[in-house]
């Protein structure tokens, strides 16, 4: 079993400042094989708000695999955007876009979704999915896929269609044919976990859809600041979800899904929600 937290829009510029040292002190609890952080680390592409995110980063354990948002390209100062558009999450961040990790149970791949020609809508290009393709074909089928992007591949009933990515259609097919597993996001500052099979209709294939609200934004959208913990087996993943407690002062378990997979197909787990509250 692998174990990954999932953080997201952290949105440092606009971030609770109580919410870092309990939100530290859990993911070294949780002692993570891998830390995911999928987008939106600042909240202008500040040099001072990715100063900030980085420090925050040094203090969690590794190795992680982060992908930039759509607010990690400036948004005002218009030669950054178009000229170099992700120059300074490049530099305090990382300027691997389209980081990597395997070992024997799981592989995790991030992929840049963000782009200067649009104000928050994310795109996957041609090139990075014939990269994806590439980089997976070698590994061996008992390992377990995982794709990071800031924009959601899926959503619950609620959402609008504009806010999913581009090109995800051409994408899902190639994740079909990769044996893709999870798809992680953010963007939305929304939780929810399900399978893809409503929305792709693709023979005898089904993605896990995992998306993390926002960790530590003051922007909540109507949701506490939450993050995931995800538990990987070759045919289970089970996900917490941690909500901050406003009253106790700490992220506190709000509630476990499970999702078992068949072929290539998963589904949730019956009796898989179990509301543990606040």
């Amino acid at each position: 079993m692998r174990t990954l937290v999932h953080l997201s829009d952290l949105h440092f510029g606009r971030v609770d400042q109580a919410l870092l040292a309990p939100l530290r002190a859990l993911v070294e609890r949780v002692d993570p094989d891998v830390v995911v952080v999928s987008g939106d680390l600042t909240q202008r592409a500040k040099m001072e708000e990715f100063e900030e995110a980085r420090a925050f980063l040094d203090t969690l354990p590794g190795p992680q695999i982060i992908v930039p948002g759509n607010h990690d390209i400036s948004l005002y100062n218009v030669f950054r955007r178009f000229v170099k558009p992700l120059s300074r999450y490049k530099r305090y961040i990382t300027d691997d876009l389209d980081p990597f990790y395997a070992d024997e149970e799981i592989a995790v791949l991030g992929v840049n979704t963000a782009r200067s020609l649009t104000i928050k809508d994310g795109r996957v290009s041609r090139s990075q999915i014939a990269a994806m393709r590439e980089q997976l074909a070698g590994l061996s089928p008992e390992i377990t896929r995982i794709v990071v992007t800031h924009h959601p591949f899926d959503l619950p009933d609620g959402f609008e269609e504009r806010d999913l990515v581009r090109r995800r259609s051409l994408a899902m097919q190639a994740f079909s044919e990769s044996g893709v597993d999870i798809l992680m996001a953010g963007h939305m500052h929304a939780s929810h976990a399900g399978s893809t099979a409503a929305r792709y209709q693709i023979s005898e294939y089904a993605a896990l859809v995992v998306q993390a609200g926002t960790a530590t934004s003051t922007r909540g959208r109507g949701e506490v600041n939450s993050f995931n913990v995800v538990r990987v087996e070759p045919l289970k993943v089970e996900i917490d979800r941690y909500g901050w407690d406003v009253v106790r002062g700490e992220f506190a378990l709000v509630a476990t899904e499970k999702f078992m997979r068949t072929g290539n197909v998963w589904t949730p787990h019956i009796d898989g929600l179990m509301a543990a509250g606040l």
